[in-house]
């Protein structure tokens, strides 16, 4: 089968670029013809390993020193495009140029199936995709943390689409109310287990990471860990990832007086071998879609605590079998678990035993087929 995805940037970093590559890898693997299409390009190279197998191309090629083309793809307007809701997260990548060419691909494909990953471009595939092609939209996070006007043409657009996939079941139910009649199925992100070596919980460590950004709230863990600092002088946490939050939580780290036990680590190209020297991961989140890092920290058999965010952390964990759940945004109780967890080896291994058991339900050989099997009823249901 021909099977298309399209990221906003596929030769960036993120936690959706990494899975959706991951899916295009393996459908290619399994004998599928695919394609990855990123809408804009500004790196040479990806920062993910892609099959050979999988044909990759931009439509705006925005890096320095490549001339326009006859379609202008690379002379892009600063004017903003008009079916992407302004406070769509990635908006600013869509000006007008840019949402003409992605409105010219869609609508010139007349077979096989595209899977979009984002609102911007679900909701351009929903209005200009033809018919001839089956949409699948991707919905990387919960529908309620949208802003008004993006909330506000899901559902009015999303139901054009052939159907949508969500990561967790609370988010299914969530756009299944939301979008009555539509077709809504729930397919895992998957997380390679291959080589992860288990943490021995033999060193003082706490460990988090994602884009610094409000989202993620290390605003919340770094005065969380003084209450952790003060109980636990020679435990010290980890914070691993770059964004725009740098300089504020420097800042913060000051004036809590923890410069000598929380650390910004800035990015990584071994986090495998940082979560296994680690022996505790927390997740501060105010907000989910489906927390990957910390479903590979649990493939190194780390316990968790995390904030009970929506969505993700709940759909993953079970409180107390493996791992430590608390009130969304309660720092107080996000130390106190955290001091739990290290005054308790006998805890951690439990529950850290119990998350990698867990974190095989998200494992490629789980998640793949079930992708496949989706695809083919599409094709099956159009035929």
């Amino acid at each position: 089968m021909k099977i298309r995805y399209m990221l906003l940037h596929a030769y960036g970093m993120g936690g959706t670029i990494r899975t959706v590559v991951s899916q295009a890898n393996a459908m290619a693997a399994l004998g599928h013809d695919v394609e990855i299409v990123s809408v804009v390009r500004r790196r040479t190279k990806p920062q993910f390993q892609i099959d050979p197998r999988v044909q990759v191309w931009a439509l705006n090629d925005q890096r320095q020193g490549v001339p326009s083309d006859s379609l202008g793809r690379r002379a892009w307007r600063r004017v903003r495009g008009k079916l992407v809701p302004p406070r769509e997260y990635a908006a600013r990548y869509f000006t007008e140029g840019v949402e003409a060419a992605v409105i010219r691909y869609v609508s010139s494909l007349e077979d096989g199936i595209l899977v979009t990953t984002r609102p911007a471009l679900n909701l351009i595939s929903a209005r200009r995709a033809t018919a001839g092609v089956i949409r699948v939209g991707q919905e990387h996070m919960n529908l309620k943390t949208y802003p008004k006007r993006v909330g506000s043409a899901i559902v009015r657009h999303y139901g054009k689409l052939d159907t949508i996939v969500t990561l967790t079941a609370s988010d299914q139910a969530e756009y299944e109310k939301a979008l009555p009649g539509a077709r809504i199925v729930h397919i895992p992100n998957a997380v390679s287990a291959a080589g992860r070596e288990p943490t021995r919980q033999e060193n003082p460590v706490v460990i988090a990471a994602g884009r610094l950004v409000a989202q993620k709230g290390f605003d919340m863990l770094i005065p969380a860990f003084r209450q952790v600092a003060d109980a636990n002088p020679n435990w010290e946490l980890r914070i691993f990832g770059s964004g725009p939050k740098e300089e504020r939580l420097t800042t913060l780290i000051k004036e809590h007086g923890v410069e000598d036990t929380v650390h910004l680590m800035g990015r990584t190209q071994n986090l495998p071998d940082e979560l296994t020297a680690a022996s505790i991961y927390v997740l501060s989140s105010r907000f989910e879609g489906l927390p990957m890092v910390m479903i590979e920290a649990m493939n190194h058999a780390l316990p968790v605590a995390a904030f009970d965010c929506p969505t993700g952390p709940a759909d993953v964990l079970t409180h107390e079998k493996n791992g430590l759940l608390v009130p969304p945004d309660d720092i107080d109780a996000l130390a106190a678990a955290l001091n739990r967890l290290i005054a308790d080896r006998d805890l951690r291994v439990r529950l850290g035993t119990a998350a990698r058991e867990r974190a095989r339900d998200y494992t490629p050989e789980v998640v793949m087929p079930q992708w496949e099997s989706l695809f083919r009823d599409l094709l099956e249901h159009r035929g």
